[in-house]
């Protein structure tokens, strides 16, 4: 069967997916989710009404989601790196990870993002407030974690580092991660060298000017 992807160079989800397949070098066919490109669009509403990315395309088979895709690609386009352990406790401390990435990272850093993009009288200062509060505790709580960890959820890259990957990246974009935090800071840099991540990373760079915040100097 062939793959096809539906998919945002610049959206963290889709980087997601897109680590994963790259880890394992994964051929598929990229469907440039583009503005103004209706057919395009069409296609991934007929896949997924809703209209969310990323959607992976298995022949006739839709699979949505980042995470699921990822665990789809373990289960039926199985590589050299295995992003979901084969033993049960540490495959659940991968999605423990994952969750934590997309949930307390990911949604908080969006939240931010997207107030910027409303007009005067839409914004939501509160809610903004109780994403940075959040990405804080996340800080936090991952450099506890971090400080004893190659990778998010041990010693072998995983679904949980797909996760992070984009997360970290533009959380740091837009809430700083704090200078005290240096197990953080060092995981994000072995994520940047990650050449899964790197790939994405310079396949989103012509895409910069789309992103509403201003990003740090070094990284520009």
């Amino acid at each position: 069967m062939s793959l096809t992807l539906y998919a945002h160079p610049l959206s963290s989800y889709c980087q997601k997916a897109l680590i994963a397949l790259y880890e394992n070098d994964i051929p598929f066919v990229w469907k440039l989710l583009a503005p103004g490109d209706n057919a395009v669009m069409a296609e991934l509403a007929a896949h997924w009404p809703l209209r969310k990315f990323p959607v992976l395309v298995d022949g006739e088979r839709p699979v949505r989601e980042a995470s699921i895709i990822i665990e789809y690609l373990a289960i039926h386009y199985p590589g050299a790196v295995s992003l979901i352990p084969a033993d049960a406790a540490q495959a659940l401390e991968v999605r423990f990870m994952d969750r934590f990435f997309d949930n307390y990272v990911s949604t908080p850093q969006q939240r931010v993002v997207v107030d910027t993009l409303r007009g005067d009288g839409q914004r939501d200062p509160a809610g903004v407030a109780d994403a940075r509060q959040v990405l804080d505790t996340a800080y936090g709580r991952l450099e506890g974690v971090m400080r004893s960890r190659t990778w998010a959820a041990g010693e072998a890259f995983s679904m949980a580092d797909c996760a992070a990957a984009p997360a970290l990246f533009y959380a740091h974009w837009t809430h700083p991660i704090p200078a005290r935090c240096e197990a953080v800071h060092a995981y994000r840099q072995r994520l940047l060298a990650r050449p899964s991540f790197a790939r994405a990373v310079e396949e989103a760079r012509p895409y910069r000017h789309l992103f509403p915040l201003p990003i740090p100097v070094e990284e520009a």
